[in-house]
């Protein structure tokens, strides 16, 4: 070895060396203080297992955890922050008590929200919406929108789907869901100005759940700057509405659209509420129905094109119903109560690939569970991951069965897709109409086949199929 050589080899040992020390040192101590927390790893600092979730998935990083470390709750560093995942049917009725309030990981608050509200808890941030929307979105609220949301599956049918041996169902579905809940939410049907949004919405969602390191390149970095311009384009709408609303003097009791009452509705103050409130009160609408409800749409009819028996049950059930309709009728809330037999098949497809991850709470104070102890303010996570494949309350879960949801079906806890108790998603409902419409739009019209069965799934906290899920489309008149 040369002097040369020598002299390199030891100045990279003295880099190396403290380095290592230091990560060391800078690793998080999971223990905690003496008192008994779940066991689990934390990983690295700032980034933890975030990584590690992302790349494997959120079934397959659950899955290992729970055999390695406790059937019941682990914890783990993830977004940034530690946290107890909560396992099982218990884990999911336990996480709604009043022991957590909500909290949301600070790369959906920087991505999503205007800078000063990214501190503000959680339900101070849209507190009109916590009541207001609930009420909205009832299904007594929602029975007048099914007529809208049938004539605008049937203008994305017309305009999109005819004509065309080969779709790709995935950015098909978002472009309905979009341009639905901008109809119904704000009523605006510019669909150039949807275009444009729709290229940032999909940078806000790469970096909704990502590791919070803002440098060019990383999806937190993508997503920030996505979801700037997409605040000041909604933040457009808002304005010109309200100047809109002040010069025709339109008032609450003949608003029809859910932003024009957000503007004329006061808060708890008794005031009426600024753009970056009302901004802030309608954005979960708007990207919950750009992707959770585009993606659940897209593998619900991935199964259907999958499984010829299965569609073959939902095709019977929708053609009845088609059959008994007058020439352009467009559906009711009566015909949407007998899609009996396909909402189970959505439900089964939500179980098998949920859309959602589950959702994030903090400790209001030292919570016991399963005998350790989750320390106030840890970051509490609920999964679907925990139970929708479970055989002990699903027994065969790989198979696809829509029966399990007949009747009252699966016990209460084991199936959360749209969250729990009193915490339930208030978008269920809207969900589910929005769903059925589109299926039976599809179904009573195409016969589906993949184009390639083989077809991977990538995740990125949501599950996504690689190709956007190519569909031949056969038509039943032909």
């Amino acid at each position: 070895m040369n002097a040369l050589t020598l002299i390199l080899c030891l100045c990279i040992s003295l880099i190396i060396l403290p380095l290592s020390l230091l990560l060391v040192l800078l690793k998080p101590n999971c223990a905690g203080s003496n008192i008994k927390v779940p066991p689990g790893s934390c990983g690295w600092p700032v980034v933890g297992e975030t990584i590690k979730f992302l790349l494997s998935g959120p079934q397959k990083f659950i899955s290992e955890r729970q055999k390695k470390y406790s059937n019941d709750v682990f914890q783990t560093s993830l977004f940034g922050q530690k946290m107890a995942v909560i396992c099982g049917a218990r884990g999911n009725k336990f996480v709604y008590t009043k022991l957590t309030t909500p909290w949301w990981p600070v790369s959906v608050r920087k991505v999503l929200f205007f800078p000063e509200f990214i501190d503000i808890p959680v339900d101070e941030v849209s507190p009109v919406m916590n009541n207001y929307v609930r009420e909205i979105l009832k299904p007594d609220a929602l029975k007048q929108y099914i007529p809208v949301m049938d004539a605008m599956a049937r203008e994305h049918m017309q305009s999109e789907w005819h004509g065309n041996p080969v779709v790709k169902v995935l950015p098909l579905a978002k472009k309905y869901t979009l341009d639905l809940a901008f109809r119904l939410f704000i009523d605006v049907v510019d669909v150039e100005h949807l275009t444009r949004l729709v290229k940032h919405l999909t940078l806000v969602s790469t970096g909704l759940f990502s590791v919070p390191i803002n440098m060019p390149g990383t999806a937190f970095n993508k997503g920030v700057k996505g979801g700037k311009i997409v605040r000041e384009e909604v933040l457009k709408i808002i304005s010109n509405r309200r100047k809109e609303m002040m010069e025709r003097k339109i008032t609450l009791s003949s608003s029809t659209d859910f932003l024009s009452r957000l503007l004329l509705v006061k808060n708890e103050n008794g005031q009426i509420m600024s753009d970056k409130e009302i901004y802030n009160n309608i954005v979960g609408l708007l990207f919950a129905s750009y992707e959770t409800t585009s993606t659940a749409i897209t593998f619900i009819l991935s199964y259907l094109a999958e499984l010829p028996h299965i569609y073959d049950e939902v095709y019977r059930e929708l053609v009845e119903i088609a059959q008994s309709k007058r020439e352009g009728e467009l559906l009711t809330w009566e015909d949407i109560q007998k899609m009996r037999y396909t909402w189970n098949a959505v439900c089964e497809s939500l179980r098998l690939t949920p859309p959602g991850h589950g959702g994030f709470r903090e400790a209001v104070a030292d919570i016991w569970f399963a005998g350790f102890t989750i320390p106030k303010g840890w970051k509490v996570s609920w999964t679907v991951y925990t139970t929708n494949k479970n055989p002990e309350y699903f027994p065969d879960p790989e198979k696809f069965n829509p029966s399990r949801f007949e009747g009252k079906g699966p016990a209460p806890y084991t199936f959360v897709p749209f969250g729990g108790g009193p915490r339930m998603c208030p978008g269920k409902e809207y969900a589910r109409l929005e769903i059925l419409v589109f299926i039976y739009n599809i179904v009573t019209q195409y016969k589906l086949e993949k184009i390639n069965p083989h077809e991977k799934i990538k995740f990125h906290v949501i599950p996504v199929p690689k190709e956007g899920l190519p569909l031949r489309i056969i038509s039943h008149t032909k």
